[in-house]
């Protein structure tokens, strides 16, 4: 059993580190949960000595109270031998929002920093002494489940097309995505639905589930610059598959070491929606493989893509600790 000493936003249920600290002690470890902003410096020192693991995730602005710095902390704990560590979700390296990252203490003094960016994890190699490790994202295994459909008059699916996420609320920099969504809209009408902040509804929780479980086909998104950004893709694959949706998600250099094309799911290419359109066709009325493909999806994600599975990486990388006997260690 590894003791943890978690600094994260626990104040929502829905917040990964909420999700991650579930993931943990579903793997036999213990975890004591510091909110973030509110936690002082002195105290998550004094309990960072009396673990064995000190985990760090960052919201950029968010300031420390007490007299000491969390440079100093992290400078001490790494003195004391103990490890600190720091996972994120989000992409940096090609966008703008890059520059703040040489600013923030958090990417120059923690000991470890896994990230779904291999852009930032070679930024780490070059610019400073962390220890940078790539890791994609993955499901709360909570989340990571089928349920039965909802079935309209005559047994029907309750809905054919649907993309999730919002449409104009995002980077400059990804146009593509309200293209995608105008296009869906304009070539399915009524036969789409576009669930987002500005879309039909926000979906959360078991709703979510219960959505994909409703629909036929599900339209994935991931902002990649160029097109051929390798490496990084959204955690939205993993939920959509691992909550039971059947996707059809545009290819990334180094998906498909991830997930196998016609399996657990289907590629298209950037920006082709006529072949985009031949696949929707094809699934809208092919329902047995369409359906032996979500449910292998689904599989594989439950088998090999949860938080669990991930922590479990992170720990064994970090301090070689396994899941305790009577935890729950999924297999890898």
């Amino acid at each position: 059993m590894v003791r943890i000493v978690f600094l994260g936003n626990f104040a929502v249920h829905w917040s990964s580190e909420t999700y991650w600290a579930h993931s943990l002690e579903d793997l036999g470890h213990e975890v004591t949960r510091l909110q973030v902003t509110q936690a002082s410096a002195e105290e998550i020192l004094a309990r960072g000595r009396a673990a064995d693991l000190l985990v760090w995730v960052h919201t950029p602005g968010g300031r420390t109270p007490g007299a000491l710095g969390m440079e100093q902390v992290l400078a001490e704990l790494r003195a004391a031998e103990i490890p600190t560590v720091s996972y994120h979700l989000d992409l940096w390296a090609p966008l703008p929002r890059a520059e703040q990252v040489g600013r923030d203490l958090i990417y120059r003094h923690i000991e470890h920093f896994f990230s779904v960016d291999p852009g930032l994890v070679d930024w780490f190699g070059r610019q400073t002494q962390v220890k940078g490790h790539y890791l994609p994202a993955g499901v709360y295994g909570g989340d990571c489940r089928m349920v039965e459909r909802t079935p309209v008059d005559g047994g029907g699916f309750p809905h054919e097309v649907v993309f999730v996420g919002g449409r104009y609320n995002y980077p400059p920099q990804w146009p593509y995505r309200g293209e995608l969504v105008d296009w869906l809209e304009g070539t399915y009408g009524e036969r789409f639905t576009h669930f987002g902040v500005d879309g039909t509804a926000e979906v959360y929780g078991a709703a979510l589930n219960q959505l994909y479980a409703n629909t036929k086909i599900v339209v994935g998104d991931t902002l990649c610059p160029g097109f051929d950004y390798a490496g990084y893709w959204s955690d939205r694959i993993y939920e959509t598959i691992g909550r039971g949706g059947f996707m059809i998600h545009p290819y990334i250099p180094g998906l498909e070491e991830q997930f196998t094309d016609g399996r657990h799911l289907k590629f298209y290419t950037y920006g082709d929606f006529g072949e985009l359109r031949e696949l929707i066709e094809h699934y809208l009325t092919h329902g047995e493989e369409r359906e032996a493909i979500r449910r292998a999806g689904f599989e594989h994600v439950r088998d090999n893509h949860t938080y669990a599975h991930r922590w479990k990486a992170i720990l064994e990388a970090v301090t070689g600790a396994r899941a305790p006997s009577g935890g729950t260690e999924p297999a890898l």
